[in-house]
Parts: structure tokens; sequence; C-alpha cells
């Protein structure tokens, strides 16, 4: 009887949300059409906020912590005009990690063992001391800031996981999944429209083909199916999770990708997938660690084929290879839309660059990032990790980056080297996949766009806490 009740609960609420989205598309007079595609986004923008919900495992220091990353990313856009909003909710970030990540010596030298935390943490270190090096204390005082933050975050995730023994990647991806019903809910009233609402100014410029969100809820639209992805990954191969629960978020992964547009999360998925099919297989000679078993050859194929028939659609959809894959984005860049232009802009002014920029990373800003010429005047990421670490780290920034890179595949592939302890499905997937994604994007160094990187954080933290967990109890036995 409670469990109809809650389920009537539920019918009602996603019928409050449509209905209210629909009834917005009419009081500001898109017509009886426009009302019905708004009542489908916002019912959909309920679903998901529903699936985040049911998930179990959730706690809300890992929603929390989601929740910080998300957050700060969303107001990025939205208050573009005003840092001030941002630097608040990075305050606020760093006071509540400030709590979570007491001890803090203890917990940060446990934290050096974690590739993430040279993935997201040592750039700005070097970024601290190139700035001092050449006597900027303005980029010198917001670098700290940085610094402090990203390496309060690993404390933090560090020392809650081993006092409390709990994985946070669970209530980070929840965190997730509310930050896209929120989107969704936001843009409603565009998601299955043509045009779609962009953010002002050069940044939407020639871009309303891609889903944003709405007018008041703006995300990259790379950064928004790059988080539905994410979410696929964590849940989709876990067997914790009910059958319903990872088809349903790989559908939703599928639909963001294609309502954005979004190689980048095309290319996460499909990789994803196939370190699935090779986990699956692979599971016969060594069990994977709440890795579905699916019993019998034919369902294991049907599992394996999900992610591809989702990437299928959205191919087919999207206009096929050529017009999807291949498509140029801009009137000039090419296929990688400017990135390749980007990349070389870097490199040509990391070449002329005196010996503290070489060594320490680029000085002029605090974030390091590129106005290059032809870039309208925008200040333009680097749009590739392994590049973004010459650019705010130099020489010292890649060298650490790919030490990163080195360990987190180390602990993921630790069972298969080594004979190590097993990581779970996900976590395998998750490191694999961002080697070849590291050159889409910016999203494995942390900072206000690190979801990637706050999920691994979180899956690696709980992994090694987990191994030494084994080994105590191996050497007390």
């Amino acid at each position: 009887m409670m469990g109809r009740i809650r389920q009537w609960w539920i019918a009602v609420g996603v019928a409050v949300v449509a209905l209210g989205a629909a009834a917005t598309e009419l009081a500001v007079g898109d017509g009886f059409g426009s009302a019905i595609k708004a009542f489908v986004a916002g019912a959909l923008a309920a679903l998901v906020a529903v699936l985040a919900l049911t998930l179990p495992g959730v706690t809300w220091r890992g929603l929390l912590f989601g929740a910080f990353f998300i957050s700060s990313g969303l107001a990025a856009w939205v208050f573009m005009d005003q840092p001030l909003v941002i630097w608040v909710l990075i305050g606020i970030q760093g006071a509540v990690c400030l709590f979570w990540g007491w001890p803090y010596l203890a917990n940060l030298k446990e934290s050096v063992k974690l590739g993430t935390t040279w993935l997201g943490v040592s750039y700005w270190v070097f970024g601290v001391i190139g700035a001092l090096l050449v006597f900027d204390v303005g980029v010198t005082a917001q670098r700290i800031a940085y610094a402090g933050i990203a390496g309060l975050a690993v404390a933090a995730a560090v020392g809650l996981v081993r006092r409390t023994g709990v994985d946070l990647s669970i209530g980070v991806v929840a965190a997730f999944l509310f930050a896209l019903a929120a989107i969704l809910l936001s843009g409603s009233g565009n998601l299955f429209e043509s045009v779609h609402t962009v953010p002002p100014g050069p940044w939407g410029k020639s871009f309303e083909y891609r889903f944003w969100g709405g007018e008041y809820l703006l995300y990259h639209p790379n950064a928004l199916a790059g988080l539905a992805v994410m979410v696929a990954i964590r849940i989709g191969p876990d067997k914790t999770f009910a059958a319903w629960q990872r088809l349903a978020v790989t559908g939703v992964a599928g639909l963001v990708v294609y309502a954005t547009n979004s190689r980048a999360g095309f290319v996460l998925l499909g990789v994803a997938g196939v370190v699935h099919a090779a986990l699956l297989f692979w599971r016969r000679r060594q069990d994977v660690p709440n890795l579905p078993d699916y019993r019998s050859t034919r369902n294991t194929l049907a599992a394996i084929a999900v992610p591809f028939v989702v990437l299928g659609l959205v191919l087919v959809a999207s206009g096929g290879v050529q017009g999807f894959l291949g498509r140029e984005r801009y009137g000039s860049g090419g296929v990688t839309s400017g990135r390749v232009d980007t990349w070389k802009f870097v490199i040509e002014e990391w070449q002329d660059a005196g010996v503290v920029d070489k060594a320490f990373g680029d000085t002029k800003t605090a974030r390091a990032v590129v106005k290059r010429p032809g870039g309208e005047g925008l200040l333009l990421p680097t749009d590739s990790s392994a590049v973004g670490s010459l650019r705010r780290g130099g020489v010292l920034g890649v060298i650490a980056f790919l030490l990163g890179l080195g360990l987190v595949l180390w602990h993921a592939l630790a069972w298969v080297i080594r004979r190590g302890p097993p990581a779970e499905a996900w976590f395998v997937m998750a490191a694999i996949a961002a080697v070849p994604t590291m050159a889409l994007n910016d999203w494995l160094l942390g900072g206000t766009g690190g979801t990637f990187w706050v999920l691994l954080l979180t899956g690696e933290a709980y992994l090694l806490a987990k191994s030494q967990v084994a080994s105590q109890e191996t050497v007390s036995v």
C-alpha cells in the first residue's frame, strides 16, 4: 500500500511539473504546439529528478560534494558578468571542505597517492610559484585561492572516505542528475525546438542548434553532455542499481548528447561502451566488483549492445557521420571547432615565453585562459586537458598531469597488471575513457568545469581506502 501511495505522489509531482512547463509556454504566447513539447520536456525533467531520488547509496555528504562542483560550473555561465557570485559559491565550498578535511596533514599526505590529486591540484601550485616569480600580486592571490579550494576538496574527499567508508561517487552523480533535471526544466520551452536559447554575446553565436538550457540556467553543451554520460558510466555497469535505473541513465545520456550535439559526449560514451564490453567478457576469468552477471551469452550481448544502440540512434538523428561527426561548427576552425588553432597558439606562446612561463605556466591571467587571434576576443579554455596542463602549469604541469593520469590508470588496472585489488567496473571505464577525451575537454583538470575530475577523485579515494582496509585485514589474519 505504501509503495502504491508513493508511486501515486510521484505521478502527481511529475504531472504538476510538466503542466507548469506547458503553462509557461502558453503564458508567453508560444502556442499550443510549443506547450505540448514543453509538457513532454517538463515530464522528462521531473523523471530525471525522480531517478536521482531512487538511487540507493546516496549520502548527503556525497550529494553536497557533487553539488558544489556542478553549482560553480553553472554559476560560471549564469553569472558570467558577476564574478562575486561565483566566488561566494567557491567560498562556501571551501568552508565546508575545511570542516570535512580535518586532519589536513594526514589527509593531504594520503592524497599524494591519488592520481587525481596530481591532475587537479599540482598545476595550481606551479601557477602560484610562477605568478610569484613575476611579482604579479593579483594573479598570485587568485591562484592561491583556487589552489586552496582544490587542495581542500581533495583533503575532504580523502577524509570523508577514511572516516565513514562511504562511496561518495553515488551522491556526486545524484547531484549531477538533479542539475540535469533543473537544466532540462529551465530549457523545457526549447528542448524539442530547432532553435535553442543561447548565452548573450559571442559565446552563443551560431550555436542556436545546440541545447544550452533555459534563459536563467545555462550550461555549455559539451559539459552538459559530459555530465549525462558520466552518470551513465557510474550507474550503468553497477549491479547495485536496478536494471531499469541502468537503462534509464544510458537513455538520458543519449538524449542529452543528441540535444547538445556533443561530439565529446559521443566519444566518451563510445569509449566507455567498448570498455564495458571488454569487462563483461573478461569477467569469465576474473570477477569484477559489482559488474552484473547476465548469466547467458545472449543477455550479455544485449547488455553490450545497449550503449551502441543509443549511440547509433544519436548518430542517425544528428545527420549521420558527416552531418554530426564531420560537421564544421564555425565558419573556420575545421571539424575540431577551432581546437587545433587554440592548441597551436598555446604552443607558440609557450615557445616565445620566458623561462618562468615555460616552467610554471602562463602568468598573464589567474586561470591561464587563451585569447587568440580570430577568437572574437573570447577568453577561451584550451579544450584539452593535456594542452591545458601545459598552459596552466608549464613543463612541470605536463609532467604532473602525466603522472596523475598514469596513477589513475594504475589504480584502475592494478588487478590486471599486478594482481592488485580489483577496481569497480565503472572506475575502470571512466579511467580508460579519460584518455581519448582528454584531447576534447578540460574536465580532467578540476576547477569550475572539473566534473569528470571530481567523479574520478571520489572513486579513486574510495578504491584506495577499501584497498588499505583489505590489506590491514589480511595482515591481522
